[in-house]
């Protein structure tokens, strides 16, 4: 979640939201021991978002529609691997706020998420922009004020994952194989500093737990233990409001690690 976007939204707005995410994953990590090699993961992605807000019943509530477009560029140890370049998994989403009080600034939200496997995918290659699977995930947010100028934020969400029947590279295998992952809980909290009316600034810190895969029903033994901090900076302006945000992990158990995050927003009202 970005800062604020817990707060609930005026109904009957649109919005248009283009992203400009760039990340690079290095180490690999199996059970907290890290692995040979030096393998390197840039990834680049465009994400177009448009929004709608409304009114469901007496609630507000917001939709939303994303498309990627990105591309994976493996190096190092990894530079024998296809770089694939293409769309991305399209995704739907729908907010409603149980509660919400302006006055004293305190809201509590509810998210839903459909990822569909819409993205360019194939299972000879290890790494792909889309997933090939149906993807689930539902969200609660709350934030309520510090002081006068500072609100805290708490969100946890649950993915849940459909199989992917034609896994090969991915999975480590010549033929399709079938792939299984386990449900994926993301808590992430931090303070929101309102500097003035202009700029915001915020930081979070994520714990992800969960998503331990299977391949043709052998457990794989790699459950995500992550732990990861974003920092973030807003500016509303005339032609739209600029996000601006870094991030990497500070400790993983499975998996590459993360050692860049840079994501590049603009949203704008129409």
């Amino acid at each position: 979640l970005q800062p604020n976007d817990i707060v609930a939204p005026l109904p009957n707005k649109n919005y248009v939201t283009v992203s400009y995410l760039n990340t690079g994953n290095s180490t690999l990590y199996k059970n907290g021991a890290a692995q040979a090699g030096n393998p390197v993961i840039d990834t680049q992605s465009a994400i177009f978002r448009g929004t709608r807000t409304y009114d469901l019943g007496s609630l507000p509530a917001v939709s939303f529609i994303q498309i990627p477009y990105g591309s994976i560029q493996p190096a190092g140890s990894l530079a024998s691997q296809a770089s694939p370049t293409g769309v991305g998994d399209l995704t739907f989403a729908t907010a409603i706020w149980p509660y919400h009080n302006r006055a004293t600034r305190t809201y509590l939200g509810l998210a839903g998420y459909l990822i569909s496997p819409t993205g360019s995918y194939s299972s000879q290659r290890a790494f792909n922009v889309g997933e090939n699977r149906f993807r689930t995930d539902l969200q609660m947010g709350f934030q309520t004020p510090i002081t006068s100028s500072v609100d805290g934020m708490i969100a946890v969400d649950t993915m849940w994952f459909g199989g992917n029947s034609q896994c090969a590279a991915t999975c480590n295998s010549l033929t399709n194989v079938s792939l299984n992952q386990k449900p994926l809980t993301t808590t992430q909290l931090g303070p929101i500093y309102r500097i003035n009316e202009i700029f915001t600034v915020a930081a979070s810190y994520f714990y992800v737990a969960g998503g331990a895969t299977s391949i043709n029903n052998n457990y794989m033994n790699n459950v995500a233990n992550t732990q990861r901090f974003l920092l973030s900076g807003q500016a509303h302006t005339p032609i739209g409001r600029f996000s601006l945000q870094y991030g990497r992990d500070t400790e993983i158990k499975n998996g590459f690690v993360q050692n860049r995050l840079l994501a590049i927003r603009l949203m704008k009202e129409f």
